[in-house]
């Protein structure tokens, strides 16, 4: 991130209101960051530091698309965008994550990501897809299969190498804790994670493009139906790649420009990670007042009596 100017300003605040009357308050920090790390405009703190949760999956999906493991296993944009996923569990995403474990000639049982309550199968997990990825990878470069969980496992290690060559740092001081699937999550600024998805956007790097390929072709597969991600991409088709983390995580990547916004509620809330995506997306002029509309009909209201308002806008730097 560019140093010596700077990267406060005052953050945005999302109201749920009932009935016009204010009930509940979330504070929300947004930054947008170009391809060179530079902090373009900010809402709170640009170096406020957060675990970047599942919006890292673009950026772990390239152990897959860096090491010829697409090219070995004959995987498709449908696999890719499966393995950046943080699906709904339905068949047809299931089915697309056991296809990369047969392509790989891998049982689902070396999968290690938990059993969601109530189903039968690791594969229904939301992170199935980026485990099967990195399986795939293990299988193909002959790394140990059994804890591939680890931070010190190889594939672990080839993704924090990837990430630390992208944001020019030594890998060895990213701080890392265990995500809820079990992988490693790295704690990181704001514009950290904004320059990230700059540089998804860059068009500069052909395995990001791949990925970004993968994304917008298939955006039922990001997420699924109903869902922000999924909603977004094909709202904006070819013009957005849009990606949600837990925890109030949302990072959407400009793409042709070379920008990213990396968006984080303070207290996790995701109805105000959405709510402040629509309404930054719109000032900045990266999707249409129509599309913002659709957008907000299906995640700033809830019923006859509630909605959600975003009061604040992102300063330029």
């Amino acid at each position: 991130m560019t140093r010596g100017k700077r990267t406060q300003a005052a953050a945005l605040e999302v109201r749920l209101l009932r009935e016009g009357i204010i009930e509940s308050r979330h504070i929300v920090q947004a930054v947008v960051c170009d391809e060179r790390g530079r902090v373009l405009s900010v809402a709170g703190n640009a170096e406020t530091a957060t675990f970047v949760r599942s919006a890292l999956k673009p950026f772990q999906a390239l152990a897959v698309t860096s090491t010829g493991t697409l090219e070995r296993y004959d995987l498709s944009d449908r696999d890719l965008a499966i393995i950046v996923s943080s699906h709904k569990g339905t068949i047809e995403q299931v089915r697309q994550a056991f296809n990369i474990l047969w392509r790989a000639d891998l049982d689902p049982s070396a999968l290690q990501c938990p059993i969601p309550e109530g189903k039968k199968s690791r594969l229904e997990y939301n992170c199935s897809g980026k485990h099967a990825g990195m399986l795939a990878v293990c299988q193909q470069r002959h790394f140990p299969l059994n804890n591939y969980l680890e931070r010190k496992h190889p594939i672990q290690q080839l993704i924090v190498s990837k990430v630390a060559e992208l944001l020019r740092m030594p890998a060895e001081e990213f701080i890392s804790a265990r995500d809820d699937c079990g992988v490693p999550t790295y704690f990181m600024q704001l514009a950290q994670i904004a320059s990230l998805y700059a540089l998804l956007a860059s068009g500069n790097n052909l395995d990001m493009e791949r990925i970004v390929r993968a994304m917008t072709h298939h955006p039922n597969l990001v997420a699924g139906d109903g869902e922000f991600d999924t909603e977004l991409m094909r709202l904006a088709p070819g013009e957005l790649v849009s990606k949600t983390g837990a925890e109030g995580v949302q990072c959407i990547s400009r793409l042709g420009e070379g920008m990213g916004l990396a968006i984080k509620v303070i207290d996790g809330a995701k109805r105000a990670k959405y709510a402040v995506a629509i309404h930054v997306l719109q000032q900045m002029g990266w999707i249409s007042p129509s599309v913002a509309q659709s957008l907000s009909e299906k995640f700033m209201s809830f019923g006859k009596y509630k909605r959600l308002e975003v009061v604040g806008e992102l300063s330029l730097l």
